[in-house]
């Protein structure tokens, strides 16, 4: 079996997308911010998403997945390729590394560059939380010896069971924002930790 084989066998997941072919640059840009932002990852191209190898043009192909590095990522990420010949067809091995920060950024729909990162084996952009928890992680700010009462009041509100940030919102009785501070804090620091399903964002005290 070749390696190429191995990787398919794995299907796609938090390091590794396939793609018949690259069509779309900036929709390209945020997997590829979303890899550098999570753990790097591959993506092989000239597969199609049931695992079916179609092949490509591989010249063609590293030329868009460049352009979308250069043109559509900030800071741009360099990018690094091998390709695989499987009977008469060639496929395309992407790799993009992990970065040393999470501030990778892409563009969205609008135009406008927002980070994105990995979750399974979808890409998805990074909430506010989400973005001021890696900042959090990269300056390690300190847990304090004590919490004040509102700090733990949304601890007390997030006991209860999985919560949505628009439901604290409404619902907890603090500010949107004191909890815009204190619930990246307390991801931080391992307090609360958060899950998603369909795309939204649950967060629950641990």
């Amino acid at each position: 079996m070749s390696l190429v084989q191995q990787y398919i066998l794995e299907g796609e997941h938090q390091t590794q997308d396939f793609k018949f072919s690259i069509e779309d640059q900036k929709k390209i840009a945020r997997t590829i911010a979303a890899f550098a932002n999570t753990d790097g990852g591959r993506l092989l191209i000239g597969v199609k998403d049931n695992g079916k190898i179609a092949g490509c043009n591989p010249e063609e192909e590293f030329h868009m997945m460049v352009g979308a590095a250069e043109l559509y990522v900030q800071p741009p990420v360099i990018l690094e390729s091998k390709v695989h010949q499987e009977g008469h067809k060639l496929v395309l091995e992407v790799n993009v590394p992990k970065g040393e920060q999470r501030n990778y950024k892409a563009q969205d729909e609008e135009g406008k560059f927002r980070l994105y990162f990995r979750h399974n084996d979808h890409t998805l952009r990074a909430n506010k939380i989400v973005a001021r928890v890696w900042r959090h992680h990269e300056i390690k700010v300190v847990k304090p010896a004590k919490l004040e009462d509102e700090a733990l009041q949304l601890i007390r509100f997030l006991s209860q069971e999985p919560l949505t940030l628009s439901k604290m919102y409404r619902s907890s009785g603090l500010s949107m924002k004191k909890i815009d501070y204190w619930l990246p804090l307390f991801i931080a620091w391992d307090l609360v930790t958060y899950e998603i399903n369909d795309h939204s964002f649950y967060y629950k005290a641990v």
